[in-house]
């Protein structure tokens, strides 16, 4: 049996994408690279009570697709990460670190505020062609060779 490193998360975003200088950037290859955090709100019952449980997720997005989706992730969007998780380990002070991640696979973005304030849906679904992150791939829903970015978003 083959092992599996998939990940589904739909969550709000805790800050604008390109607020801070490590949010948004290019790396030495001039791939974009985007991270950004997510919260995901989980309700589970405590005795009698259902309690709200807040996570929250580092999500790095590659290519493209992160220049793309540049202008939309604002502070408290709702969007659905599809991707895998990585595990960076170095080692600070003598200490041996860790951290996992998810690398985003493809994002959607979903309800939620926006720079008016106005409940959208309906938004573009943004996928990678190959795992290597090199090239977006749009779904047909906007015709043409799926190579330019659509001037009519619909939201």
């Amino acid at each position: 049996m083959t092992d599996l490193n998939h990940v589904v998360l739909i969550g709000r975003l805790t800050q604008d994408l390109g607020s801070d200088e490590r949010s948004f950037g290019y790396v030495g290859n001039g791939q974009a690279r985007a991270n950004v955090s997510i919260a995901v709100n989980r309700s589970k019952k405590n005795g009698d009570q259902w309690v709200e449980e807040v996570n929250y997720f580092n999500v790095t997005i590659w290519g493209k697709t992160a220049e793309n989706l540049k202008p939309y992730l604002t502070k408290g969007k709702q969007i659905c990460v599809e991707g895998h998780l990585k595990q960076d380990r170095w080692e600070k002070d003598g200490q041996k670190q860790s951290r996992v991640s998810i690398v985003a696979d493809s994002v959607q973005l979903l309800g939620g505020k926006s720079d008016n304030s106005q409940q959208t849906g309906g938004a573009p679904r943004f996928q990678p062609v190959s795992n290597n992150n090199s090239a977006p791939s749009y779904n047909d829903s906007f015709g043409d060779t799926g190579n330019d970015f659509p001037e009519d978003i619909p939201f």
